[in-house]
C-alpha cells in the first residue's frame, strides 16, 4: 500500500517530460480508462474532435499528432471514467454523511448517471423522472414574486449554443442575473480593457508567438494552468527572444521544460530553460513595476532617446500628458518599497521592453485578483500603447483565461451588464422585450441570497459554493434557498450545500457524442485568443439517461416559459438553428457562422485593436490613470501577510485530481502555508510547523482556518501562498474590485498565528 504520509521536498528536474508522460499514463490507469482514453486524447483538440475540457489556451495549426497536455489527460480521464453514481451510491450515503467527505473523495466517485431530488424528510437524494424535475423548477420560478429573485450561474465549460440559449431563457423570463464563474477570474479583463481599447478580450493569436521580439508573463503559472502554452514559449525562447516572468513564487515550468512531444529531448533528458529574467515581485507590486518601467522610459525619452511611437500616441491615443504627469510623480523609493524588487531589475525590465520591436503581455489571476485589478490590467495596456504594440504581427495584450469557452459564454450572452444595443438586437431577433436593469454578478448573488432577496439558484455547471468567497457565509446562503439546481457531469460539493428543494441534474460531458432527433450535433467553442471551433464528441455517453446542456435550458424554458415566442422544441435538435440565431444578434462578428465553422482550425472573431481601431466612446486607445502605486487599501497591521490562493498541479479549478502537487513538491497533503523563510524566522516559526491563518478585517467576522503546515518556500517577502479552495474561508464576500465584483483572492490580509495561540 502506498505510502499516504505528507512530504515535502524540493523538486529540482524541468516540468513536462516523463514526468507528465507518467502523470498521464498514471491518471487513464487510475480511472481505468487506458484504452478508451487513448483513443480519445488522439481526438482532442484535431479537426472533427472535440476541444479540450480544461484550459482555454488555443490550439496550434493541429500539424501535432498529439495536441494535448497533461493537464487536459487529466480532465479526460476524469470525464471518461469508468466509475458511476447511481441511485444505489446515494441510497447508501445521505447528504450529512457525504459532506462529510472531501472534495477529492466526492470527484472520484465518477459520473452521475440519471437525475436525483433531494428528500428532506430523509436526508437522501433519491430518483426523480426528468419530467418532473422540469416541473418542479417551472414552478418555482413562476410562483416568484420577481425574476429578480432567481439567480443564474454559467460554467465556463458550456459551450456557446447553450450558453446563447441560457441567456435568451433567463432573458425572456426578466432577470439579468447572470453570476458567472468569470467574475471570479478575468472580469477585470472583461470590464477594464473596454474603456482602455475598446474590447474586453485579448488582441493577441497564436502565431504572433512567432512575431514576438519580447515576452513578459505576468502573474500565472502556465506550466499548471495553461501546459499548452509552454510549446510556443519554448519555441520562442530557443529563438533567443527574451521571456521574463514576474510572480511572487517561482513556478518550475518556467524555469526548465522538457517539451513531450520533443522525441530528441525526451531521449536525451534534456530541457529548455524557458525564462530570461524571473521578477519576484511582492503581492500587489505589479503596478510599481509598470510604473517603474515606464518612469525609465520616459527619462530615456527626455534624453533624446527614441523610446516612445509617438506616431501611435498622437494618432491612435488620449492622455499621454496625463500618464506623463503620474508616473513623474512616482519615486524611486517608494517604486522599490511596493515592489520588492531593487530598481536595477526594474531598469533591466524596462530595457528589454525598450529594445522589443513588438511586445506580448501575458497576464493572470495574480493581475486581476486585486481590489483594483481592472485599473492594473489599464496600466499593462497603458504599456504597450507606449509603444505602439498593438495592430501589428508579434505584439499586443494577452489575458491568459482559464476554464474552456469561458471567453466564449461572455460572448454570447452571459453578461449581468448587458448593453442596450444587445437588448435591442435580442428584441429584434428573439420577439420579446428583455430586461434592461444590470443583473447580479457573483458577489451581489450572494449577498442576495444572505439577505433573502434570492430565492432560486440554477447552475449550468461549475461548483459555485465551493468556489466562491467567504465559504461559511456561502454555505448559509445556500441553504437559505427554496430551490438550488445543479446541473453537472461529476458530484459535487454544491449538491450537498443546498436549498429546501434541490436537484442534480446528469449531462452529457464534451467529449461524448450527441445525437439527436436531427442526427449527430456538435458545439461550438472560444479559445481565450478569439478563436472559435467547432468541438464533436467521441466516446459514449456515460449512462442512456444523460440529457445534453442544450436540452436541459430548453426543457426548463419550456416549463417555465408556457407563452414564449422562441422555439425552444426546435434547438432540442438542431443545433445550426441556435448558430443562426447567434449570427442574427451579433451580425458583426458571427455572420455566416454556419458556413465559416466547416473550416477545420475555425475562424477568429474581429478584435478591432488587430486592426488600430478603438471601439471606445472617443474612438481612440485611452492612457487610463491609476494614481499612488497601491492596487490594495493599506492595512495597518505589522503583523500582516499578504495571501494568495493557488492551484496545485493537480488541480483544475475546484476539481481535485490527487493531493500532490508536484513541481512545489509537496505529496499528500493540501493543507500548506508556502512561506519566506525569513517571514518565517521574523515569527519564531520553522518549517513543518502546524499555524492556523486569521483573515485581518474590520467587519466583526472572524475568519480563520487551522492545521496548515509551513514549508519554506522562495516566496517574496510578506507573501504567502495557499491552496484554493481550502483557505476561500478567509477571503471576505466584501473584499474584491468594484468596478468587475472580482473577489481579490491574491491579496488577502492575513496573519499566521501559531497552534495554540488566539490572535
Amino acid at each position: 500500500m502506498p505510502d499516504q504520509r505528507p512530504r515535502y521536498r524540493t523538486y529540482t528536474s524541468a516540468a513536462g517530460g516523463w514526468g507528465a508522460a507518467a502523470a498521464t499514463a498514471k491518471v487513464l490507469l487510475e480511472q481505468s480508462v487506458v484504452g478508451k482514453g487513448s483513443r480519445a486524447l488522439l481526438a482532442m483538440n484535431q479537426p472533427g474532435g472535440f476541444k479540450c475540457p480544461s484550459c482555454a489556451f488555443p490550439d496550434a495549426t493541429c500539424t501535432k499528432k498529439l495536441e494535448f497536455c497533461e493537464n487536459g489527460a487529466k480532465a479526460l480521464a476524469h470525464e471518461a471514467t469508468k466509475f458511476r453514481v447511481t441511485r444505489e451510491f446515494f441510497a447508501a450515503h445521505s447528504v450529512s454523511a457525504l459532506m462529510e467527505q472531501s472534495d477529492y473523495w466526492l470527484e472520484m466517485q465518477g459520473r452521475l448517471t440519471e437525475p436525483m431530488r433531494y428528500d428532506p424528510a430523509t436526508d437522501y437524494y433519491v430518483p426523480v423522472s426528468w419530467d418532473d424535475a422540469f416541473a418542479l423548477i417551472g414552478r418555482h420560478l413562476r410562483a416568484l414574486d420577481s425574476p429578480h429573485q432567481a439567480e443564474f450561474y454559467t460554467s465556463g465549460r458550456t459551450a456557446n449554443e447553450t450558453a446563447f440559449l441560457y441567456s435568451i431563457f433567463v432573458r425572456e423570463f426578466g432577470t439579468n442575473n447572470f453570476p458567472d464563474c468569470s467574475n471570479m477570474c478575468h472580469e477585470p479583463t472583461s470590464r477594464g480593457l473596454p474603456p482602455s481599447i475598446g474590447i474586453g478580450k485579448g488582441t493577441v493569436i497564436l502565431d504572433d508567438f512567432e512575431h514576438a521580439e519580447a515576452i513578459f508573463l505576468m502573474g500565472h503559472n502556465a506550466g499548471t494552468n495553461a501546459p499548452r502554452m509552454m510549446t510556443p514559449l519554448v519555441e520562442a525562447r530557443k529563438r533567443g527572444v527574451p521571456i521574463v516572468a514576474v510572480n511572487p513564487m517561482p513556478e518550475r515550468a518556467l524555469v526548465r521544460f522538457t517539451e513531450p512531444q520533443d522525441i530528441v529531448q525526451m531521449a536525451t533528458f534534456a530541457s529548455t530553460e524557458v525564462t530570461s529574467e524571473f521578477v519576484h515581485i511582492r503581492i500587489g507590486g505589479d503596478l510599481a513595476l509598470i510604473k517603474g518601467m515606464m518612469k525609465v522610459m520616459f527619462e530615456r525619452d527626455a534624453a533624446g532617446e527614441a523610446v516612445f511611437d509617438h506616431d501611435f500616441i498622437a494618432e491612435h491615443t488620449d492622455g499621454f500628458a496625463a500618464l506623463k504627469a503620474d508616473i513623474a510623480g512616482q519615486e524611486w523609493p517608494a517604486i522599490v518599497e511596493a515592489s520588492g524588487l531593487d530598481e536595477a531589475q526594474i531598469r533591466r525590465c524596462a530595457d528589454i521592453y525598450i529594445r522589443s520591436r513588438a511586445t506580448i503581455i501575458c497576464y493572470g489571476m495574480g493581475v486581476t485578483q486585486h481590489q483594483q485589478g481592472s485599473q492594473l490590467v489599464q496600466q499593462i495596456a497603458n504599456l504597450l500603447l507606449l509603444r505602439g504594440n498593438f495592430g501589428k504581427p508579434g505584439a499586443g495584450i494577452s489575458p491568459i483565461r482559464g476554464h474552456s469557452n469561458v471567453q466564449g459564454d461572455r460572448t454570447v450572452g452571459i453578461d449581468e451588464k448587458p448593453s442596450q444595443a444587445y437588448l435591442d438586437k435580442v428584441r429584434e431577433v428573439l420577439g420579446f422585450e428583455p430586461p434592461r436593469e444590470n443583473g447580479h454578478h457573483t458577489v451581489e448573488s450572494v449577498e442576495a441570497m444572505l439577505n433573502g432577496t434570492a430565492k432560486v439558484f440554477i447552475g449550468l455547471g461549475g461548483n459555485f459554493v465551493r468556489a466562491v468567497p467567504d465559504t461559511d457565509r456561502a454555505y448559509d446562503a445556500m441553504r437559505q434557498l427554496d430551490l438550488t439546481v445543479g446541473i453537472a457531469t461529476k458530484l459535487n460539493r454544491g449538491h450537498l450545500v443546498h436549498g429546501k428543494d434541490a436537484l442534480i441534474l446528469p449531462v452529457v460531458a464534451r467529449s461524448e457524442r450527441i445525437e439527436t432527433a436531427a442526427g449527430e450535433q456538435f458545439v461550438t467553442i472560444e479559445d481565450s485568443m478569439s478563436n472559435v471551433t467547432a468541438s464533436r464528441g467521441v466516446l459514449e455517453p456515460a449512462s442512456p439517461h444523460l440529457l445534453t446542456e442544450t436540452e436541459i435550458v430548453c426543457r426548463m424554458a419550456v416549463a417555465t416559459l408556457p407563452n414564449s415566442k422562441v422555439d425552444w422544441a426546435g434547438y432540442i435538435d438542431d443545433y445550426s438553428l441556435i448558430r443562426d440565431k447567434i449570427a442574427a444578434v451579433y451580425p458583426a462578428i458571427y455572420e455566416d457562422f454556419s458556413e465559416r465553422i466547416k473550416a477545420p482550425t475555425g475562424f477568429h472573431l474581429d478584435i478591432p485593436p488587430r486592426r488600430r481601431a478603438w471601439a471606445t466612446s472617443n474612438g481612440k486607445a485611452n492612457f487610463l490613470i491609476l494614481p499612488g502605486l497601491a492596487v490594495n487599501a493599506p492595512v495597518a497591521d505589522p503583523t500582516m501577510l499578504r495571501l494568495a490562493t493557488v492551484r496545485s498541479h493537480d488541480q483544475f479549478n475546484t476539481t481535485i485530481y490527487s493531493y500532490n502537487d508536484r513541481y512545489r513538491g509537496v505529496y499528500n497533503d493540501r493543507m500548506v502555508l508556502f512561506m519566506n523563510a525569513d517571514d518565517i524566522a521574523d515569527r519564531q516559526l520553522a518549517a513543518g510547523a502546524k499555524v492556523a491563518l486569521e483573515t485581518i478585517t474590520d467587519d466583526g467576522i472572524v475568519r480563520r482556518v487551522e492545521g496548515l503546515t509551513i514549508i519554506d518556500y522562495p516566496m517574496s517577502r510578506g507573501s504567502v501562498a495557499g491552496y484554493y479552495p481550502e483557505l476561500n474561508p478567509l477571503l471576505p464576500l466584501a473584499f474584491y474590485d468594484k468596478t468587475s465584483g472580482c473577489p481579490a483572492a491574491k491579496a488577502i490580509p492575513v496573519r499566521v498565528v501559531a497552534v495554540g495561540a488566539v490572535a
